[in-house]
């Protein structure tokens, strides 16, 4: 396998920076909290059976996930220890070494490197001079005789763009007309800066849609490692149910019963990762805006992440070097986003807003401009 070099970067700096204004999740509550916002005792999990749980998820969890949807039931859902393995699992299921497969870019980087370790790939490009509009005529070129597979992520990683509707709908018009698979990374899911940019997830809206989701990024919950695949094919499903026996078998116990408690309070928990986003998005148009010779920056549709261009001397690969060296703040360089399949935006950076502590690193931030400025101007 590649290296996974945005994974092997954070192993690195990820609990070792002062300031993580790179996390691509919504700030995380503890065990204590959930439970308060839910109205349960805090002995609720106190006579938790600590046994193996079903593979494809406890019955309760599988409903509580088929209610985000419109139109599934728990029969559509299959549970994986985060969405990293829902990913693994579905590229190694759908795809063999005669296929080919068309991932946008930039993309996190297991949709593309996932599928290259087994067949041909193609990247199409999601435009930064056009606020990352993917031009649909590039899927059609990009289509092959032996091409199973489109991979899209909307709310985009790292660019929080979404999709607009009718594109979507031409998307999943494109694919029915050649029978692909589309698989739909949909974790940002629920946190749209504007609600009204929302699309309809591609497990309801096309019968061969594969939508993965996690209870880590939009719910704030990454430690629960709880994610899962829906899809209305249930003959794809039964597959990457037996394919799991080989991974994780199951999820854990606790984190599952704590992910249906979560999801009862689904909207509680959406509503504050959107509330954090909204002030957060509004302190980092001011930041930016300080300086505006070094970045180029639009807050995104969606997600809690955005992908600014630094504008400043010395290229952003120093500049992040630098900046988490001497001040503890993370931010993700463009490298970390390199496409094997094209050429990728060079001259960004990955800013998360989804946190709590946004104060402390802006501080930090600006510490490091107000020294370094004269030097960055270009």
């Amino acid at each position: 396998m590649r290296n996974f070099a945005l994974e092997t970067y954070f192993s690195k700096w990820e609990f070792s920076a002062r300031h993580h204004m790179t996390a691509s999740d919504a700030q995380s509550l503890s065990v204590g909290e959930l439970l308060d916002l839910a109205a349960l005792p805090r002995d609720t999990l106190a006579d938790l059976h600590l046994g193996y749980t079903e593979t494809w998820g406890a019955p309760d969890l599988r409903q509580a996930i088929s209610e985000t949807y419109e139109t599934l039931s728990p029969e559509n859902i299959l549970c994986f220890a985060g969405a990293e393995e829902g990913v693994y699992a579905a590229m190694r299921v759908l795809l063999s070494a005669e296929d080919h497969a068309i991932v946008i870019v930039p993309n996190y980087q297991a949709a593309e490197t996932l599928p290259l370790e087994i067949c041909e790939v193609t990247g199409v490009g999601l435009n930064p001079d056009e606020n990352w509009h993917l031009d649909l005529s590039d899927i059609r070129r990009a289509i092959r005789p032996n091409t199973k597979l489109i991979s899209v992520c909307f709310p985009n990683n790292p660019t929080g763009h979404i999709i607009p509707k009718d594109d979507y709908a031409e998307l999943i018009n494109i694919c029915r007309a050649h029978d692909l698979y589309l698989f739909s990374d949909e974790v940002y899911r629920g946190v749209e800066l504007d609600a009204g940019k929302r699309i309809t997830q591609a497990a309801d809206a096309y019968e061969k849609g594969l939508s993965l989701n996690v209870m880590s990024k939009a719910y704030g919950l990454p430690g629960l490692r709880v994610g899962w695949i829906a899809s209305q094919d249930k003959a794809v499903l039964d597959a990457l149910e037996k394919y799991k026996h080989y991974l994780s078998i199951c999820n854990s116990a606790p984190s599952e019963r704590l992910a249906v408690i979560a999801l009862g309070v689904r909207e509680k928990l959406l509503e504050r990762s959107r509330g954090l986003m909204r002030e957060n998005v509004k302190k980092l148009d001011a930041f930016f805006g300080d300086y505006p010779d070094i970045f180029d920056w639009h807050h995104p549709d969606g997600s809690c992440i955005g992908f600014p261009r630094f504008k400043g001397r010395g290229g952003v690969e120093s500049f992040c070097k630098e900046l988490v060296e001497q001040e503890g703040v993370l931010l993700l360089p463009a490298s970390l986003y390199h496409s094997e399949l094209m050429s990728a935006p060079t001259d960004r950076f990955r800013i998360g807003f989804g946190r709590a502590n946004m104060d402390e690193g802006l501080a930090a931030f600006r510490t490091f401009m107000d020294r370094k400025h004269n030097e960055l101007a270009p």
